[in-house]
């Protein structure tokens, strides 16, 4: 699925391009995705300029002068900018048609997101409970130690949930808690102040480095321009089990947590 990492990347790389330019109209193919694409799309949008293409958590902000238009990628979504001309190719399910270029949302498995609102978009019910952004002022060692004490759940699982911090996944959760030397397991109320500050510290590091690579290609993601991300070249544990730790030689190990696979070091994770 993509991350926040592969989002912003996707973000970054088409807000250049579209914005300030006009849609000239927007095609479903298919509109049977995870939540039913509005069939008044092509309506609401047509001959209307992008103001502006933001992120949120794992969302894509385009906001119009009408409204505003949310994706979230899902499991196998990606977004991409072609020539006008441009054939669909398979699995192209929502086409936008811009003046200079098409817009194409691909997605193999269907379970992307597409949705309108005319309301502000902050208080929409799929962002309103979100917690901070990781790379945000908001975030901080201090407010993951506020928000775990007395919480039994994983610490993992404490950061992957977006309430608590917002669009933190699975391969970069990994990451972060073994570069603050945290085992993933540990109930997250037994984590004290000082390792909440490097937890955090890590996190947005790791976030950091992701986004400057372009993100990570495990299998269907690809940014904006239709390149692939790197930074699965630098994964110190994620996928890697069996693979010596890069800083003990130590075997990875895998388990699961919160049905989610979870790469960790047993030596250096405590």
């Amino acid at each position: 699925m993509p991350e926040l990492p592969e989002v912003e990347t996707t973000a970054a790389g088409l807000r250049p391009l579209l914005c300030g330019h006009r849609l000239r109209g927007a095609h479903i193919r298919e509109g049977r995705l995870r939540r039913p694409v509005p069939a008044d799309l092509d309506a609401r949008l047509r001959d209307r300029p992008l103001c502006a293409l933001r992120r949120r958590a794992k969302y894509l902000i385009f906001d119009f002068p009408n409204g505003h238009l949310l994706i979230h990628l899902g499991m196998s979504g990606s977004l991409r900018l072609a020539p006008p001309d441009t054939p669909p190719r398979p699995h192209d399910r929502v086409l936008w048609r811009f003046d200079h270029g098409l817009l194409c949302l691909n997605d193999p498995r269907r379970f992307a997101t597409v949705l309108w609102t005319t309301a502000p978009v902050e208080a929409h019910p799929l962002l309103a409970a979100l917690g901070p952004e990781p790379l945000g002022p908001a975030f901080s060692g201090a407010w993951l130690h506020q928000v775990s004490r007395g919480r039994r759940v994983a610490v993992k699982s404490l950061l992957m949930d977006g309430r608590v911090v917002a669009g933190v996944g699975n391969i970069y959760a990994n990451e972060a808690l073994f570069t603050a030397g945290i085992h993933p397991a540990r109930p997250a109320g037994a984590v004290g102040r000082a390792r909440y500050a490097r937890l955090a510290a890590a996190l947005q590091t790791v976030l950091t480095a992701a986004i400057a690579a372009g993100g990570t290609t495990l299998r269907d993601f690809s940014d904006g321009h239709g390149r692939p991300g790197y930074f699965q070249q630098r994964l110190a544990v994620y996928g890697r089990a069996g693979a010596p730790c890069p800083r003990c030689a130590a075997p990875i190990r895998r388990v699961v947590l919160g049905q989610r696979s979870t790469y960790f070091c047993p030596r250096c994770q405590r």
